[in-house]
C-alpha cells in the first residue's frame, strides 16, 4: 500500500508534466488518505449498510492477499501451489465486485449506472486477458502454477521476447487500464457525466479503502504482468521494468479521451478479443 501509494504520486506528477504543471510534492497521497481517514463515514439513508460497507473491504483485503502471494512466489518459486493462477485470477475479481455491491447497495441512480458500467466492462476485458493468460500457461508447458511459469522464464528467457508474448502484454496492458478504470475505460466513474458513479456517496474511511485499493492495484498489476511474461521480480531490474509500464499506463490515460461504455465492449470484445486470439494461434505454433 505504501508503494502503491507512492506510485499515484507519479501518476499525478506524470500527468503534471503532461499537462506543463509542476504537480504535487511526493508525500500528497499520503496526506489525502490521511485525511480522508480522519473525515466522518456517511451510510446514505435507506442503503444496506452491511453491503454498503462491505464493498471497499472486499477489494483491500484482495489486494492484500494477492500482494503476498505476488511477492511469495516471486522470492520463492519452488513453493508455489498447484492452481494458484486462477486463485490469483478470482482474487483480481473482488475490486470490481466490491465496486459493483457498494455502489448498488448506496440507492444513488448515479451510482446505479456506474456499477452497471463496472459489470459490463468486467465482462469485456476480462475476455482478452483470460485468453491472453491462456497462451502464456500454453508457453509454460500448461503449468498453473505461477511459479513454474516464473522457472520456465529463468530457463529459456522471458515470454515477452516473442511474437506472441509482444501481444499477450499489450492486451494485458489494455486489461490493466481497464481493471484500474483509467481513461480511456473510466466510464464507470465518468465524474464529468455520472460525478464519480459508484463512488458518488462514499466518504471518509470507506472512500480512502477505494482509494486504496486502486492504488495497491497500480503496484499488483504491473507486477503481475513482470511475473507472467517478463521473467519475474525477484532482481533489482524489477524496479525500471515496474517504473516503464507504470508510466507507459500514465501516458495512455493523458493522451486518449473517454470510450463510451458501448465502444469500450466493442474494443475488448473485437478488437483485443481478436488480437488476444491471434497470439494464442501465435501460441499454439511455437511463436
Amino acid at each position: 500500500s505504501i508503494i502503491g501509494l507512492f506510485l499515484t504520486w507519479v501518476d499525478r506528477k506524470v500527468t503534471a508534466r503532461v499537462h506543463w504543471r509542476v504537480g504535487p510534492p511526493w508525500y500528497q497521497p499520503y496526506a489525502d488518505f490521511l485525511k480522508l481517514l480522519l473525515k466522518e463515514t456517511i451510510v446514505p439513508e435507506g442503503a444496506s449498510k452491511t453491503l454498503y460497507l462491505l464493498g471497499p473491504v472486499l477489494g483491500v483485503v484482495a489486494m492484500t492477499i494477492l500482494a503476498v502471494m505476488l511477492f511469495s512466489m516471486n522470492f520463492n518459486p519452488q513453493q508455489t501451489f498447484l492452481g494458484d493462477l486462477i486463485v490469483l485470477i478470482y482474487l483480481l475479481a473482488l475490486p470490481p465486485i466490491g465496486i459493483i455491491i457498494g455502489g448498488s447497495a448506496s440507492k444513488n441512480p448515479l451510482a446505479s449506472v456506474g456499477a452497471s458500467r463496472e459489470m459490463t466492462q468486467y465482462f469485456a476485458y476480462e475476455f482478452p486477458f483470460l485468453i491472453s493468460i491462456t497462451s502464456i500457461i500454453i508457453k509454460a508447458g500448461g503449468t498453473i502454477r505461477i511459479g513454474e511459469i516464473i522457472m520456465a522464464q529463468t530457463a529459456h528467457g522471458p515470454f515477452l521476447y516473442s511474437a506472441s508474448g509482444v501481444i499477450a502484454a499489450i492486451v494485458m496492458l489494455l486489461s490493466t487500464q481497464a481493471k484500474l478504470g483509467y481513461v480511456p475505460f473510466d466510464s464507470p466513474e465518468a465524474e464529468q457525466e455520472i460525478m464519480a458513479g459508484p463512488f458518488i456517496e462514499y466518504s471518509g474511511v470507506t472512500l480512502a479503502m477505494f482509494k486504496l485499493t486502486k492504488a495497491m492495484m497500480f503496484f499488483i498489476l504491473p507486477l503481475l504482468m513482470i511475473s507472467l511474461l517478463w521473467g519475474g521480480f525477484a532482481d533489482w531490474w524489477a524496479i525500471p521494468k515496474l517504473l516503464s509500464i507504470v508510466v507507459l499506463v500514465v501516458l495512455i490515460k493523458n493522451t486518449n479521451p473517454r470510450l463510451r461504455i458501448d465502444q469500450s465492449l466493442r474494443f475488448f470484445w473485437i478488437g483485443a478479443g481478436i488480437l488476444s486470439i491471434v497470439g494464442l494461434v501465435l501460441t499454439l505454433y511455437g511463436l
